[in-house]
């Protein structure tokens, strides 16, 4: 029983720093055991000794699943779910209470280092997929860390960078994955980012921690701070940080008791942040069993075939019996499978692509051959070794040529500089596709990389991203049709870096970077401005066909929807299509992107199969952030449903009026003279007494020059009246202000 009744200052201090690098103080007089946290979000990385953040030292083995890249791509929050609920059982084996993830940042840019530990540049495909994870992780006793809260999208001067973006943008993209996974998911705690949030630490940031998280969200968890993100201990506290790890020495433990003895703090805010940790004690586990190290291997390879996506296909793929085979590229013998730093997993078993593919081609009577071709570091090669694969290829019917990024090239630590993949692995890709009758472009990275100067050049192109310890089989699955491909891309390919949204900011300057591109990030600019891609968000190929068909949107109340669409299957073989609903809109006062993802399902068709989907669409899925009502806001006016196969091609949509709510707030002199003149009760009456005063002289000047209000539609209607000498008495302005308040006994 876990009771801070009868606890000391002292002992409720200890509870809001880290025993260690890795657990926190216990108090057993008070019944509150040491709890366990250990690095996550694929795996389980425990380090029952020796300890660092970095991923450098060993930890014990455990099942590393397919990476938050991979399962972006999957839009199946079943995947997302199962990944969650086997880190659980792994954790349970290894006595670890807490695991640190998953990771929902957006993808604002395509270079930021660590990518491969968050979903998708869309906030509804990433807070759908962490709060499945959450779910199903904490469904096995285990609790989750959610992180990086927030705006954490780059690895540059993490430590100290101030990400500045406006409230609408921080509301728009930032933090509804978040608040989703709060809500929904109810995390055991959060943690908080090393960065700055528009000046002010994370971990000291009361707005965010407090106001927002907690009290407009509800959040009843802890909040935990990155390792070593804490710069103000005192400052911490007093935001709603209860955490901070890891420990050091009672260094700040001291600070904190200072503070509380001086009167700077009232211990009750230090009691509350205790109380929270200990609450903690509930996800307690004691280690027991092994890790059934085949089952979770099993899993982790489903779950990856199911997060591959085909992104081109010339007819060559699925590879069929009595082909020869030829299979190229360093990444065929060591599959990169998950990135580098604090994520690192040691994984119980690994099977690489070469293994399985020899193993799925013996089934079928296919003949494999390989050649490395070049190794996966630049100044690895040999000309000998490019004419072997030039060779092999030539003499096979199909070449798979497997390459990516390294661990040198992508990290936890560090941004990238360039999209593609090095200039030796491409040249190999175009010396095979010169020789080869047919090419297959299979890739593994974390951050997305551009296609350019090979593209053209290939017959297809599967793109695995990182995909786990069994991503070798699950790879194979795909390439010889034992699974049929239902990826579809969770962040949009550019053709250049210099046409993604935020190239002229990125990384920024001086400590600062400036979300310039607003709301404007991923698909959401790229639509809007019709900038060609490779490849869009939401895009996926497949080995069968699907059509949809018959959308009907019906209005459920003044700002919410209900949209029906028909799936048929219309290929030969049974497969997944994942529906994408977006929605258009001009309405409201702020510019909005000419579509936004608002709701999405997986569906499995047998072949010839039809399914009807209904899509439930809230009032956020129309709404956007008013920044002078500090709230969501529907405005009236018609609104676009979507059916796209991805984010720029559109097959069906229908368009709805809904009322909304009206955008007119109490008018006051500081209102401008568009919004007084523009108003549906005051407007009218406004233009009735102008006239009345005007002589007919000035009203035939009026309607000759209809235009001349626009010159001052925006001057504040108190500078106007002055301006102008409107003969107006204070006493008539009043009263219309009365009205526009909604006083129906004011009269003018």
């Amino acid at each position: 029983m876990t009771s801070l009744d009868h606890a000391t200052l002292e002992d409720k201090v200890a509870l809001l720093s880290g025993a260690s690098f890795w657990r926190t103080h216990p108090l057993p007089e008070h019944g509150i055991p040491a709890i366990v946290l250990s690095d996550g979000p694929h795996g389980v990385r425990f380090q029952p000794a020796s300890a660092d953040h970095l991923g450098l030292a060993g930890s014990l083995p455990a099942t590393c699943f397919p990476l938050a890249a991979a399962v972006g791509t999957s839009w199946d929050p079943e995947i997302a779910a199962a990944v969650g609920a086997g880190i659980g059982r792994d954790a349970r084996v290894l006595g670890v209470d807490i695991v640190l993830g998953p990771g929902i940042n957006i993808k604002r840019s395509p270079l930021c280092g660590r990518n491969f530990e968050y979903y998708s540049e869309d906030p509804l495909l990433s807070g759908v997929l962490g709060a499945a994870h959450v779910t199903g992780l904490q469904a096995t006793g285990v609790g989750a860390s959610v992180k990086h809260f927030a705006a954490n999208n780059q690895e540059t001067e993490r430590m100290r960078v101030s990400a500045d973006v406006d409230e609408r943008t921080l509301r728009e993209i930032y933090l509804p994955a978040f608040e989703r996974v709060v809500t929904e998911a109810a995390p055991a705690t959060v943690m908080c980012s090393y960065n700055k949030i528009n000046g002010v630490y994370a971990s000291q940031n009361r707005r965010l921690l407090t106001e927002v998280l907690r009290e407009e969200w509800g959040f009843q968890g802890a909040v935990v701070s990155d390792w070593g993100a804490v710069s103000d201990r005192v400052a911490a506290l007093e935001a709603g940080m209860d955490l901070e790890m890891p420990g050091n020495g009672g260094t700040t433990n001291a600070e904190v008791l200072d503070a509380v003895r001086s009167g700077r703090i009232d211990e009750e805010l230090v009691t509350r942040s205790a109380e929270r940790v200990g609450a903690l004690t509930g996800r307690h586990v004691t280690p027991t069993g092994e890790i059934d190290v085949d089952a979770q291997h099993d899993l982790a390879r489903r779950l990856g075939a199911d997060s591959i996506v085909l992104l081109k296909n010339d007819g060559v793929l699925p590879l069929g019996s009595g082909q020869t085979v030829a299979v190229v590229g360093p990444f065929a013998e060591e599959l990169r499978f998950q990135g580098g730093g604090s994520s690192n997993i040691n994984p119980t078993t690994v099977t690489h692509p070469l293994d399985a593919i020899r193993e799925s081609a013996a089934t079928i009577g296919a003949t494999v051959t390989f050649a490395r071709g070049c190794d996966k570091e630049a100044g690895g090669d040999s000309t000998g070794s490019l004419d072997e694969a030039v060779s092999t290829a030539a003499a096979a019917d199909v070449a798979l040529v497997f390459v990516g990024l390294t661990d040198g090239e992508e990290s936890e630590g560090f941004d990238r500089e360039v999209l593609g993949i090095s200039d030796h692995q491409a040249d190999l890709v175009r010396a095979v596709a010169g020789a080869a009758p047919r090419t297959v472009v299979v890739l593994s990275h974390g951050g997305l990389v551009t296609l350019e100067g090979w593209h053209d050049d290939v017959d297809a192109i599967l793109d695995g991203f990182l995909l786990g310890q069994a991503g070798g089989g699950a790879l194979a699955d795909v390439l010889f049709g034992a699974v049929n491909p239902s990826g579809h891309l969770a962040e949009t390919i550019p053709l250049r870096l210099e046409d993604t949204p935020s190239f002229l900011s990125f990384p920024g300057e001086q400590q600062h970077v400036r979300y310039g591109e607003g709301v404007m990030v991923g698909y959401r600019y790229y639509a809007t401005v019709g900038r060609e891609v490779r490849y869009p968000f939401g895009h996926g190929l497949s080995y069968t066909t699907f059509e949809s068909s018959d959308l009907t949107v019906e209005v459920t109340g003044p700002d919410t929807a209900t949209a029906s669409v028909t799936v048929t299957n219309t290929g030969d073989l049974a497969g997944k299509h994942v529906v994408q609903l977006y929605v258009a809109t001009t309405a409201g006062p702020v510019r909005r992107p000419v579509r936004e993802l608002r709701a999405f399902t997986k569906v499995t068709l047998e072949p010839g199969e039809s399914r009807r989907v209904e899509l439930a669409l809230g009032r956020r899925a129309f709404a956007y952030y008013d920044v002078e009502l500090a709230d969501w806001v529907v405005a009236p006016g018609d609104y676009t449903v979507q059916i796209g196969t991805d984010a720029h091609t559109v097959v069906l949509e229908q368009t709805v009026d809904l009322a909304g709510q009206s955008l007119v707030g109490p008018l006051t002199l500081e209102s401008t003279v568009g919004e007084w003149f523009g108003h549906d009760v005051v407007g009218p009456l406004l233009v009735q007494g102008m006239a009345a005063t005007m002589t007919p002289e000035q009203q035939a000047q009026a309607t000759e020059n209809p235009d001349a209000m626009k010159m001052v539609e925006s001057m504040p209607f108190g500078q106007f009246v002055a301006f102008t000498q409107l003969p107006v008495e204070p006493r008539a302005l009043e009263q219309l202000m009365s009205l526009s308040r909604g006083e129906e006994h004011a009269h003018v």
